[in-house]
């Protein structure tokens, strides 16, 4: 269609932006853009321990190299125990409350993430107004019309100091620091499991023992009475042999009250019911634990999740100094709206309707009591309290593998002595029970044989049990890794704002 020179389009005009929105627009593109952080450059603190642990033969620090720990189910060989550990990662209320606690602080980054954001949301108003004669400049009494559509720009701080980007970063490392402190929890519980359920099978062992012992020495018992019976031998050998069953039957029942006590642990630990039926037999102590070395103390700055959380919190603190240094200066803030306004609904999108507002602000502190300096103080003290947590948490780290090494080299030398000790006390026993039937004896002999045969024999498993939790508490104290069989949080397979905060 052909229109002449001058004549009007048939089609509406679009509204003008005006140059006010398109600084407005400006600005925000350029406070997105980038911002200066006013928080010091941050520096791992030196590691505070030495470079290898000690009294640990060479092979056993692997060489010069760090070693990553198996998945949890890689090194626990023993079926039960795997099902166990498994139940509890699902069912344990304190790695729960791990979890959840990973979901509140990502919950808070996320909040505090969204600050770098302008905020804005779509308005639409109308109103009806009355003037009285007495206030109307007409003098007559007015009514008017007022309705509007449009977008609206919260109260947005431009962010040129880095004070929210500062706050962002300390909510993000807050929030990487409680998943840290998770997976130190979940070591936690797999440990805690591992060493009860470790407890229970020396229970049974022990008790099987007691049983064993007792059992035989019932045996004894009927046989002295019947010797008393037909005048072969004295009273007083019967009495000493009565003490040695009432000493076996006195520990199978003290072995029972413990062992119903572990089992509760355990089922509190595991937070779901379980059954623990007991076990007879010999406890192979070499189908339970898989092998581990311990590499190098550098490998814990890695592995360790409980020193991952307290760099983070490190981190943190390093952040929130940049967040107080920035309040020392000018916060600049932006609100505004842009959209359509007229007296009458059906004139909101015509030609000339355009209405916007722009008010920035800006406030510089002048006097407030030295607020700002306090807090600038409080957040540095708070820094030099995460240094000296790190180092601490570097050094306990430390002692509890050097703790675990130790543990697992002396533990095995005990073992091997207690069990040559047990042979020797097997065959004292023996040759006193053939002395005292041949004669050349008193009873009494043999009675202190065979009360240290059984507490030879108690003290051999509980040994044994305690070399294997030193096993245990090396692979803890390592900072294991996690197969993918480990409880994470409800939302990480949502969309992980983590991902796309990094790099803003």
């Amino acid at each position: 269609m052909n229109l002449r020179p001058g004549a009007p389009s048939a089609q509406p005009r679009q509204p003008v932006v005006g140059p006010e929105f398109r600084a407005l627009a400006f600005i925000a593109c350029l406070a997105l853009g980038g911002c200066m952080s006013m928080a010091p450059s941050y520096e791992r603190p030196q590691s505070p321990v030495a470079a290898a642990y000690p009294n640990i033969e060479a092979q056993s620090q692997n060489s010069g190299q760090s070693l990553v720990a198996p998945g949890w189910r890689n090194y626990f060989a023993d079926p039960r125990l795997q099902a166990l550990i498994a139940q509890a990662l699902e069912n344990n209320h304190d790695l729960r409350i791990a979890v959840l606690r990973v979901e509140e602080l990502r919950a808070v980054y996320g909040i505090q993430r969204a600050d770098q954001f302008p905020s804005i949301s779509a308005v639409a108003e109308g109103s009806r107004t009355r003037v009285p004669a007495d206030l109307s400049v007409t003098g007559k009494p007015m009514t008017s019309n007022k309705f509007q559509v449009g977008l609206g720009l919260n109260t947005w701080e431009l962010d040129f100091w880095g004070r929210v980007r500062s706050l962002k970063d300390a909510a993000l490392e807050n929030y990487l620091a409680a998943d840290s402190t998770r997976h130190a929890a979940t070591l936690s519980i797999i440990a805690q499991v591992a060493n009860s359920y470790l407890t229970l099978r020396e229970l049974d062992e022990r008790l099987a023992l007691a049983r064993e012992t007792s059992a035989s020495r019932e045996e004894s018992l009927r046989i002295f009475r019947r010797r008393v019976e037909v005048g072969s031998t004295s009273r007083l050998d019967l009495t000493q042999v009565e003490s040695l069953w009432l000493q076996a039957k006195a520990m199978s029942a003290e072995l029972e009250q413990a062992r119903a006590v572990q089992a509760n642990a355990l089922t509190l630990l595991v937070g779901t019911r379980v059954r623990l039926d007991s076990v007879s037999g010999y406890f192979d102590d070499a189908g339970v634990l898989g092998e581990l070395r311990a590499g190098l103390p550098s490998g814990l700055l890695l592995e360790r999740p409980d020193i991952a959380a307290a760099e983070h919190q490190l981190k943190a603190a390093n952040a929130n100094i940049g967040a107080a240094r920035a309040a020392f200066f000018p916060r600049i803030t932006l609100i505004g709206s842009y959209g359509t306004a007229s007296a009458e609904l059906d004139g909101l999108f015509k030609n000339g309707s355009v209405a916007w507002s722009f008010a920035p602000s800006i406030s510089l502190p002048l006097f407030d009591g030295w607020r700002n300096r306090s807090n600038l103080d409080l957040t540095e003290a708070r820094r030099n309290t995460a240094v000296a947590q790190y180092e601490k948490t570097i050094q306990s780290a430390f002692r509890d593998v050097a703790d675990a090494l130790a543990g697992r080299k002396w533990l095995s030398e005990q073992v091997e002595t207690l069990q040559a000790t047990v042979a020797v006390q097997a065959e004292r026993a023996r040759l006193a029970k053939l002395r005292y039937d041949n004669g050349a004896a008193a009873f009494l002999e043999v009675l202190d044989a065979q009360r240290d045969l059984l507490t030879v024999a108690q003290q051999l498993v509980q040994t044994r049990r305690a070399l294997l939790s030193s096993r245990v508490n090396l692979y803890a104290a390592l900072g294991s890794d996690l197969d993918d069989s480990t409880v994470v949080p409800a939302s990480a397979n949502q969309s992980d704002p983590i991902k796309r905060g990094q790099s803003k």
